[in-house]
């Protein structure tokens, strides 16, 4: 997980399991492959996809986003994972669900409801 800092547009301060944006003419296995290289500077070993979510919130006092999350759950070598976004990330670690840190991402529990091999590994 990435402890989001001062330079991220929002939830600063909370831990996430890292994400971005599909740019135009990208295909998500691209995309995929490129966040993970960009945020922990490593490739992916493999990848599950979990499902969707539609994400309606209110951030930064009050003003609404609405996104469209596609979830994975994505194998690399924690050996070769770092912050390769130093003035984004405060810090890149490793938690067990069932020990996370605090505060977390708005959203994460959320995943962790709605997917059954999520549920699965919280629980442990």
């Amino acid at each position: 997980m990435s402890k989001r800092g001062e330079n991220c547009r929002d939830e600063r301060g909370r831990w996430d399991p890292g994400g971005g944006a599909v740019k135009m003419f990208e295909t998500i296995d691209e995309t995929l492959h490129r966040e993970i290289a960009e945020e922990y500077g490593t490739k992916i070993l493999s990848y599950e996809f979990l499902g969707f979510r539609e994400l309606i919130r209110s951030v930064n006092d009050g003003e609404k986003t609405h996104w469209i999350a596609l979830d994975y759950l994505v194998h690399v070598d924690e050996k070769l994972v770092r912050n390769n976004e130093p003035k984004k990330f405060e810090a890149v670690a490793w938690f067990r669900l069932n020990s996370l840190p605090s505060p977390v991402h708005s959203q994460l529990m959320t995943a962790i409801r709605k997917y059954e091999v999520l549920k699965k590994m919280y629980e442990k």
